[in-house]
């Protein structure tokens, strides 16, 4: 079993220093996981510290700029560089939370449902359908506008709507999965349906659910920015890349930096997290 394993981890780290994606992915969600866990050591300014003598200072290699401010100031003297490290902290604990409960729920379904079928299926499929007809972001906006904005319901609301894809995929999977001999040979002998499930049905099924976590998460670190800068998701005085595009859309022609910078943070990290998730796709499922 520990050279089965060791094999396994050597084939897999092979596999990732061949990838043209998957290493510069995963070095880019190693940076940004790294900048959140030590943003307080790697910030130089408090990002929520308002300074109005040092407003729309521009980058520091700029005419006007300051060493102090490397990246510039926004309309309020806050450091940008200092907002945009702090930022990654929200984005990364949002897109992991939500896609922690989406998962969670999109799994528990979609093996009930694959494995038992009747009934379950049935219902099971019906809400499926139902939340397909109404736009994810309008349905996120109805929920956020009625319970108020905060991060703990942005998290509930994002995991909440986002558990669809997983049962969709999930079921399908499954489906094939229990009329396989070894799981028919299990049934036979008299197994428990729920110790056939967790010994051969879910292991068939988590390198898949993995793949697809991971991608999610990128999908709900967009979705995190878009209703921020709608003003409906994370609030001031907590910072989040999607307010801080909201706060220097006004700016743009005068003082790009405010807005650029996160837009540049948001599109690196998900550009990273979706590398790395296709890199997994290809390790994992042995149909690439």
């Amino acid at each position: 079993m520990t050279k089965n394993r060791s094999k396994s981890f050597v084939l897999g780290f092979r596999s990732l220093v061949r990838s043209k994606l998957g290493l510069p992915g995963l070095v880019i969600v190693l940076i940004s996981c790294l900048t959140a866990i030590f943003a307080p050591v790697i910030a130089p300014h408090d990002p929520a510290q308002i300074n109005t003598a040092h407003m729309f200072l521009p980058p520091a290699w700029m005419d006007g700029g300051m060493k102090e401010y490397l990246l510039g100031t926004d309309n309020l003297g806050r450091d940008v560089f200092s907002r945009v490290i702090y930022g990654t902290r929200i984005s990364l604990i949002v897109g992991i939370m939500a896609v922690v409960v989406s998962g969670a729920i999109g799994l528990f379904l979609g093996l009930i449902a694959g494995y038992y079928g009747g009934f379950i299926d049935n219902a099971l499929m019906r809400i499926v359908d139902a939340f397909l007809a109404i736009p994810n972001i309008l349905f996120m906006l109805v929920i956020l506008g009625v319970l108020g904005p905060s991060l703990l319901t942005l998290i509930i609301v994002l995991g909440v709507t986002n558990w669809i894809i997983y049962a969709r995929m999930i079921r399908g999977e499954v489906l094939s999965i229990k009329e396989r001999d070894y799981v028919i040979a299990s049934r036979s002998i008299g197994t428990k349906n729920l110790q056939i499930i967790f010994k051969h049905v879910l292991p068939n099924v988590f390198s898949s659910f993995i793949v697809i976590s991971t991608l999610s998460v990128a999908t709900t670190i967009i979705l995190e920015a878009s209703l921020s800068f709608l003003g409906l998701g994370v609030q001031p005085p907590t910072v989040s890349w999607g307010g801080m595009l909201s706060e220097g859309r006004n700016h743009l022609a005068t003082s790009w930096w405010i807005a650029t910078f996160p837009g540049i943070a948001i599109t690196m990290t998900v550009l990273g997290i979706i590398f790395m998730g296709d890199w997994l796709r290809d390790l994992l499922d042995p149909r690439s």
